[in-house]
């Protein structure tokens, strides 16, 4: 069966939020955008919420979809992922579960090894063929 795994691209000064996974665990240091996987009875959005509540203690207002792939991870199955935009959020970004958080600008992404499902999305805001507007505070 495939999972759903929702993720946020949160922009300030044309900078993009990263996160680095813990080194424990699945895909260990590898980067990635915040979010997580849809459980049950869960719409993308309120598991969008819910993940970014947990990983970096912000409420935030969700925009549209801006990309979505699909990914087969050896061992892991097929996953579907769906990169949301973020509007504005409220609080302050806190490092909750990850090895390390920080910004970066498009064109730095591809000095981060990043997830495998995660490299088109990150192509092509290098690109810029994708462009997220920052959110505000």
């Amino acid at each position: 069966m495939k999972k759903t795994v929702v993720a946020a691209l949160i922009a300030k000064q044309d900078r993009l939020l990263i996160c680095q996974r813990s080194l424990a665990g699945a895909f260990p240091g590898k980067w990635e955008f915040p979010g997580g996987k849809v459980e049950p009875g869960e719409s993308p959005e309120a598991a969008l919420h819910r993940e970014l509540r947990e990983e970096l203690g912000i409420a935030a207002e969700i925009g549209g979809p801006l990309f979505e792939v699909e990914h087969q991870y050896p061992g892991y199955g097929s996953v579907l992922l769906i990169f949301f935009s973020i509007r504005r959020y409220t609080g302050t970004i806190e490092n909750r579960v990850f090895e390390c958080i920080c910004w970066a600008g498009p064109q730095e992404l591809d000095q981060y090894d990043f997830l495998e499902g995660d490299r088109v999305l990150v192509e092509r805001l290098a690109a810029r063929s994708i462009v997220v507007a920052a959110a505000s505070e």
